[in-house]
Protein backbone atom coordinates (compact mmCIF):
# COMPACT_ATOMS: atom_id res chain seq x y z
CA UNK A 1 0.00 0.00 0.00
CA UNK A 2 1.32 3.31 -0.97
CA UNK A 3 2.10 6.20 1.72
CA UNK A 4 -0.99 7.92 0.76
CA UNK A 5 -3.13 5.28 1.91
CA UNK A 6 -1.37 4.98 5.56
CA UNK A 7 -1.92 8.50 5.85
CA UNK A 8 -5.41 8.26 5.24
CA UNK A 9 -5.77 5.51 7.41
CA UNK A 10 -3.62 7.24 10.61
CA UNK A 11 -6.30 10.07 10.39
CA UNK A 12 -8.89 7.92 10.50
CA UNK A 13 -7.56 6.95 13.83
CA UNK A 14 -7.21 10.23 15.47
CA UNK A 15 -10.79 11.14 14.15
CA UNK A 16 -11.99 7.93 16.29
CA UNK A 17 -10.08 8.64 18.82
CA UNK A 18 -11.20 12.39 18.79
CA UNK A 19 -14.68 10.90 18.86
CA UNK A 20 -13.99 8.83 22.06
CA UNK A 21 -12.75 12.07 23.51
CA UNK A 22 -15.78 13.75 22.63
CA UNK A 23 -18.01 11.42 24.38
CA UNK A 24 -16.05 11.86 27.90
CA UNK A 25 -16.17 15.15 27.52
CA UNK A 26 -19.80 15.12 26.86
CA UNK A 27 -20.22 13.64 30.53
CA UNK A 28 -18.47 16.64 31.65
CA UNK A 29 -20.02 19.36 30.44
CA UNK A 30 -23.16 21.06 31.84
CA UNK A 31 -26.66 19.79 30.10
CA UNK A 32 -27.30 22.90 28.62
CA UNK A 33 -24.41 22.80 26.83
CA UNK A 34 -24.60 19.32 25.48
CA UNK A 35 -27.03 20.10 22.17
CA UNK A 36 -24.34 22.12 20.96
CA UNK A 37 -21.43 19.84 21.69
CA UNK A 38 -23.90 17.00 19.76
CA UNK A 39 -23.05 19.37 16.65
CA UNK A 40 -19.31 19.42 17.43
CA UNK A 41 -19.26 15.30 17.06
CA UNK A 42 -21.41 15.64 14.24
CA UNK A 43 -18.55 17.45 12.27
CA UNK A 44 -15.77 15.23 13.49
CA UNK A 45 -18.51 12.41 12.11
CA UNK A 46 -18.13 13.80 8.72
CA UNK A 47 -15.05 14.52 8.37
CA UNK A 48 -14.64 10.31 9.58
CA UNK A 49 -17.05 9.61 6.38
CA UNK A 50 -14.79 11.89 4.26
CA UNK A 51 -12.09 9.73 4.84
CA UNK A 52 -13.32 6.75 4.75
CA UNK A 53 -14.79 7.83 0.78
CA UNK A 54 -11.09 9.10 0.03
CA UNK A 55 -10.05 5.72 0.97
CA UNK A 56 -12.55 3.73 -0.82
CA UNK A 57 -12.02 5.63 -3.73
CA UNK A 58 -8.60 5.71 -4.10
CA UNK A 59 -8.21 2.23 -2.83
CA UNK A 60 -7.23 0.61 -6.84
CA UNK A 61 -5.72 4.46 -7.67
CA UNK A 62 -2.23 5.18 -7.48
CA UNK A 63 -2.08 8.06 -6.09
CA UNK A 64 -0.57 11.28 -7.43
CA UNK A 65 1.33 14.71 -6.22
CA UNK A 66 -2.82 16.05 -4.88
CA UNK A 67 -4.02 13.13 -3.23
CA UNK A 68 -0.33 13.47 -1.05
CA UNK A 69 -1.18 16.77 -0.32
CA UNK A 70 -4.87 16.02 0.43
CA UNK A 71 -3.60 12.85 2.57
CA UNK A 72 -1.16 15.17 4.71
CA UNK A 73 -4.15 17.59 5.18
CA UNK A 74 -6.52 15.51 6.28
CA UNK A 75 -4.03 14.30 9.01
CA UNK A 76 -2.52 17.28 10.09
CA UNK A 77 -6.71 18.52 10.81
CA UNK A 78 -7.36 15.05 12.46
CA UNK A 79 -4.04 15.48 14.51
CA UNK A 80 -5.46 18.85 15.20
CA UNK A 81 -9.16 17.88 16.13
CA UNK A 82 -7.63 15.21 18.16
CA UNK A 83 -5.02 17.07 20.45
CA UNK A 84 -8.12 19.95 20.69
CA UNK A 85 -10.64 17.18 22.33
CA UNK A 86 -7.40 16.21 24.83
CA UNK A 87 -6.85 19.79 25.76
CA UNK A 88 -10.35 19.50 26.15
CA UNK A 89 -11.50 17.13 27.68
CA UNK A 90 -8.36 17.57 30.42
CA UNK A 91 -9.00 21.28 30.85
CA UNK A 92 -13.04 19.99 31.70
CA UNK A 93 -12.22 17.62 34.30
CA UNK A 94 -9.52 20.07 35.89
CA UNK A 95 -13.11 22.85 35.79
CA UNK A 96 -14.64 19.65 37.85
CA UNK A 97 -11.98 19.20 40.54
CA UNK A 98 -11.95 23.42 40.46
CA UNK A 99 -16.23 23.39 41.01
CA UNK A 100 -16.11 20.74 43.80
CA UNK A 101 -13.59 22.76 46.01
CA UNK A 102 -15.47 25.94 45.44
CA UNK A 103 -18.81 24.15 46.44
CA UNK A 104 -16.79 22.87 49.57
CA UNK A 105 -15.39 26.23 49.81
CA UNK A 106 -18.97 27.96 49.88
CA UNK A 107 -20.62 25.12 52.28
CA UNK A 108 -17.66 26.20 54.59
CA UNK A 109 -18.76 29.73 54.01
CA UNK A 110 -22.30 29.36 54.57
CA UNK A 111 -21.30 27.70 57.82
CA UNK A 112 -19.27 30.52 59.06
CA UNK A 113 -21.85 33.03 57.58
CA UNK A 114 -24.53 31.01 60.16
CA UNK A 115 -22.11 30.51 63.00
CA UNK A 116 -21.64 34.71 63.18
CA UNK A 117 -25.33 35.56 62.83
CA UNK A 118 -26.13 32.78 65.59
CA UNK A 119 -23.50 34.78 67.49
CA UNK A 120 -25.11 37.74 66.71
CA UNK A 121 -28.32 36.46 68.34
CA UNK A 122 -26.66 35.76 71.43
CA UNK A 123 -24.61 38.72 71.71
CA UNK A 124 -28.21 40.45 71.58
CA UNK A 125 -29.13 38.40 74.33
CA UNK A 126 -26.70 39.79 76.71
CA UNK A 127 -27.56 42.66 76.88
CA UNK A 128 -31.12 41.92 78.77
CA UNK A 129 -30.42 38.34 80.22
CA UNK A 130 -34.32 38.08 81.03
CA UNK A 131 -34.66 37.09 77.30
CA UNK A 132 -31.84 34.28 77.01
CA UNK A 133 -32.68 31.33 75.05
CA UNK A 134 -35.63 33.43 73.54
CA UNK A 135 -34.05 33.60 70.06
CA UNK A 136 -33.25 30.30 69.29
CA UNK A 137 -36.43 28.76 70.69
CA UNK A 138 -38.47 31.69 68.40
CA UNK A 139 -36.27 30.70 65.87
CA UNK A 140 -36.83 26.77 66.27
CA UNK A 141 -40.39 27.41 66.65
CA UNK A 142 -40.69 29.57 63.29
CA UNK A 143 -38.94 26.83 61.19
CA UNK A 144 -41.42 24.41 62.48
CA UNK A 145 -44.24 26.44 61.08
CA UNK A 146 -42.51 27.20 58.07
CA UNK A 147 -43.02 23.56 57.65
CA UNK A 148 -46.51 24.02 56.75
CA UNK A 149 -45.95 26.61 53.47
CA UNK A 150 -44.09 26.12 50.53
CA UNK A 151 -40.52 28.01 51.41
CA UNK A 152 -37.46 27.08 49.03
CA UNK A 153 -34.55 25.94 51.02
CA UNK A 154 -32.82 29.44 50.09
CA UNK A 155 -35.67 30.92 51.45
CA UNK A 156 -36.36 28.71 54.67
CA UNK A 157 -31.99 29.59 55.35
CA UNK A 158 -33.26 33.64 54.74
CA UNK A 159 -35.91 32.68 57.46
CA UNK A 160 -33.86 31.33 59.94
CA UNK A 161 -31.37 34.43 60.14
CA UNK A 162 -34.18 36.81 60.00
CA UNK A 163 -35.43 35.24 63.11
CA UNK A 164 -32.01 34.90 64.69
CA UNK A 165 -31.73 38.92 64.18
CA UNK A 166 -35.32 39.84 64.67
CA UNK A 167 -34.27 42.24 67.79
CA UNK A 168 -30.75 43.38 66.30
CA UNK A 169 -32.64 47.05 65.95
CA UNK A 170 -32.86 47.46 69.43
CA UNK A 171 -29.39 47.84 69.49
CA UNK A 172 -30.76 51.76 69.30
CA UNK A 173 -32.97 51.58 71.88
CA UNK A 174 -31.56 53.13 75.44
CA UNK A 175 -31.36 50.79 78.06
CA UNK A 176 -32.78 52.92 80.05
CA UNK A 177 -36.19 52.13 77.70
CA UNK A 178 -35.41 48.46 76.98
CA UNK A 179 -35.05 47.81 80.66
CA UNK A 180 -37.60 49.61 81.94
CA UNK A 181 -39.31 47.84 84.91
CA UNK A 182 -42.48 49.84 84.53
CA UNK A 183 -45.26 50.36 81.71
CA UNK A 184 -43.23 52.72 78.61
CA UNK A 185 -44.35 56.59 78.26
CA UNK A 186 -46.07 57.74 75.12
CA UNK A 187 -42.19 58.96 74.16
CA UNK A 188 -40.59 56.17 75.29
CA UNK A 189 -42.83 53.79 73.50
CA UNK A 190 -42.27 56.20 70.00
CA UNK A 191 -38.73 55.54 70.78
CA UNK A 192 -39.13 51.57 71.13
CA UNK A 193 -41.17 51.13 68.33
CA UNK A 194 -38.54 52.40 65.41
CA UNK A 195 -36.61 49.51 66.62
CA UNK A 196 -37.95 47.83 63.23
CA UNK A 197 -36.78 50.67 61.43
CA UNK A 198 -33.30 50.43 63.17
CA UNK A 199 -33.09 46.88 61.91
CA UNK A 200 -33.71 47.95 58.54
CA UNK A 201 -31.14 50.36 57.64
CA UNK A 202 -28.75 48.20 59.90
CA UNK A 203 -29.51 45.19 57.60
CA UNK A 204 -30.08 46.61 54.35
CA UNK A 205 -26.55 48.02 54.33
CA UNK A 206 -25.62 44.36 54.00
CA UNK A 207 -26.08 42.60 50.70
CA UNK A 208 -26.04 39.00 51.97
CA UNK A 209 -28.37 39.67 54.69
CA UNK A 210 -31.22 41.50 52.86
CA UNK A 211 -33.44 38.35 51.80
CA UNK A 212 -33.45 38.83 55.79
CA UNK A 213 -34.66 41.95 56.36
CA UNK A 214 -38.45 40.69 56.70
CA UNK A 215 -38.57 39.48 60.01
CA UNK A 216 -36.74 42.07 61.63
CA UNK A 217 -38.59 45.01 59.63
CA UNK A 218 -42.07 43.85 59.89
CA UNK A 219 -42.50 41.82 62.88
CA UNK A 220 -44.87 44.09 64.84
CA UNK A 221 -47.35 44.78 61.76
CA UNK A 222 -50.71 43.32 62.27
CA UNK A 223 -53.15 41.34 60.10
CA UNK A 224 -55.68 43.80 60.48
CA UNK A 225 -52.99 47.00 59.77
CA UNK A 226 -52.95 48.38 63.05
CA UNK A 227 -49.22 47.49 63.88
CA UNK A 228 -45.93 49.26 62.93
CA UNK A 229 -43.92 50.41 61.27
CA UNK A 230 -45.52 50.71 58.74
CA UNK A 231 -49.38 49.86 59.17
CA UNK A 232 -49.23 46.57 56.43
CA UNK A 233 -52.61 44.85 56.25
CA UNK A 234 -52.52 40.89 55.74
CA UNK A 235 -50.54 39.66 52.80
CA UNK A 236 -48.93 42.95 52.68
CA UNK A 237 -46.74 41.93 55.35
CA UNK A 238 -44.20 39.43 54.29
CA UNK A 239 -45.21 35.85 54.93
CA UNK A 240 -42.27 35.24 56.82
CA UNK A 241 -42.94 38.09 59.28
CA UNK A 242 -46.69 36.78 60.06
CA UNK A 243 -45.09 33.32 60.86
CA UNK A 244 -42.46 34.79 62.96
CA UNK A 245 -45.54 37.38 64.80
CA UNK A 246 -46.60 33.97 66.24
CA UNK A 247 -44.02 32.46 67.52
CA UNK A 248 -42.60 35.61 68.86
CA UNK A 249 -46.08 36.10 71.26
CA UNK A 250 -45.90 32.38 72.18
CA UNK A 251 -42.41 32.65 73.69
CA UNK A 252 -42.83 36.18 74.83
CA UNK A 253 -45.98 34.86 76.66
CA UNK A 254 -45.12 31.64 78.02
CA UNK A 255 -41.80 33.23 79.51
CA UNK A 256 -41.46 34.98 82.65
CA UNK A 257 -40.44 38.82 82.14
CA UNK A 258 -40.29 41.85 84.36
CA UNK A 259 -42.98 43.57 82.81
CA UNK A 260 -45.54 39.97 83.15
CA UNK A 261 -44.93 36.72 84.98
CA UNK A 262 -45.11 33.37 82.48
CA UNK A 263 -49.12 32.74 80.74
CA UNK A 264 -50.17 29.42 80.82
CA UNK A 265 -49.94 27.29 78.09
CA UNK A 266 -54.05 27.28 77.72
CA UNK A 267 -53.90 31.11 78.04
CA UNK A 268 -51.51 31.66 75.52
CA UNK A 269 -52.89 29.42 73.02
CA UNK A 270 -56.77 30.91 73.70
CA UNK A 271 -54.83 34.34 73.45
CA UNK A 272 -53.25 33.32 69.62
CA UNK A 273 -56.63 31.95 68.48
CA UNK A 274 -57.90 35.01 69.75
CA UNK A 275 -55.67 36.96 67.42
CA UNK A 276 -56.23 34.82 64.64
CA UNK A 277 -57.86 37.43 61.97
CA UNK A 278 -56.54 40.51 64.24
CA UNK A 279 -53.05 40.44 64.68
CA UNK A 280 -52.49 37.39 63.42
CA UNK A 281 -52.79 35.36 59.94
CA UNK A 282 -55.06 32.69 60.21
CA UNK A 283 -53.21 30.55 58.25
CA UNK A 284 -50.40 30.86 60.47
CA UNK A 285 -52.43 30.72 63.62
CA UNK A 286 -54.23 26.96 61.96
CA UNK A 287 -50.77 26.13 61.05
CA UNK A 288 -49.59 26.59 65.01
CA UNK A 289 -52.64 25.06 66.45
CA UNK A 290 -51.65 21.78 64.30
CA UNK A 291 -48.44 21.60 66.19
CA UNK A 292 -48.66 20.50 69.59
CA UNK A 293 -47.68 23.53 71.67
CA UNK A 294 -51.66 23.53 72.16
CA UNK A 295 -52.42 20.13 73.10
CA UNK A 296 -52.92 18.54 76.28
CA UNK A 297 -50.81 16.04 77.80
CA UNK A 298 -51.61 12.95 76.00
CA UNK A 299 -53.18 14.66 73.50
Amino acid sequence: MSLYHPTIVLGMGFLVASLYQSRRIGELIPAALLPRWHVLESLIGFFLLGYSAQVLAKAQVPPGPAEYMVGTVYLGGAVFVFLAMRLSRLAMRQIRRDEGRISRLNEELKVAYESTIEGWGRALELRDKETEGHTQRVCELTMRLAEGFAFTPEERRYLKFGALLHDIGKMGVPDAILMKDGPLSEEEMAVMMRHPEHARNMLSGIEFLRPAIAIPYCHHERWDGSGYPRGLKGEEIPLAARIFAVADVWDALVSERRYHGAWKTEEVCAHILAGSGSQFDPQVVERFLELDYCRPPGG
